[in-house]
């Protein structure tokens, strides 16, 4: 009996630890078509700037720059460069490499995203995590 009791203390603690490293992310929009729709629900693992490469799938959190501003919350965007990659000819941000501590982020779907293209370089610290699969949707 007391190996039950171990065993379901080992399972719970482990799924706490998870529960912090791990979150779903359900996308909405359509910036990320074709690859991502809306309504898709993504496992997300929570990770650092030095630990992205450009081309994952991230999540950051962005802030409004006005109280109606929709651009605020969770974005997902593909990471198009970080810290000390030359920035994309698309990117009207200002130098040839991306600073310390900042990443820049396009939609796949370049039509309708709103990206570094308009917010310009991303804060390290707006990053929450990298996009590790899909876990359903409504598609």
């Amino acid at each position: 009996m007391i190996w039950v009791v171990l065993a379901v203390a080992a399972v719970l603690a482990w799924l706490l630890v998870l529960r912090g490293r791990l979150l779903v992310v359900t996308v909405h929009g359509v910036s990320m078509e074709p690859t991502y729709h809306s309504g898709d629900r993504l496992l997300v693992r929570r990770t650092r700037l030095d630990r992205v490469r450009a081309g994952q799938v991230v999540v950051v959190q962005v802030k409004a720059s006005t109280p109606d501003d929709p651009t605020g919350g969770r974005l997902v965007k593909r990471a198009v460069a970080v810290p000390g990659d030359p920035v994309p000819p698309e990117i009207p941000v200002p130098g040839p490499r991306v600073p310390v501590d900042s990443l820049l982020v396009l939609g796949d779907n370049l039509a309708r995203s709103n990206d570094s293209r308009r917010l310009g370089f991303l804060s390290g610290d707006a990053l929450i995590g990298v996009v590790l699969r899909p876990i359903g949707g409504k598609r």
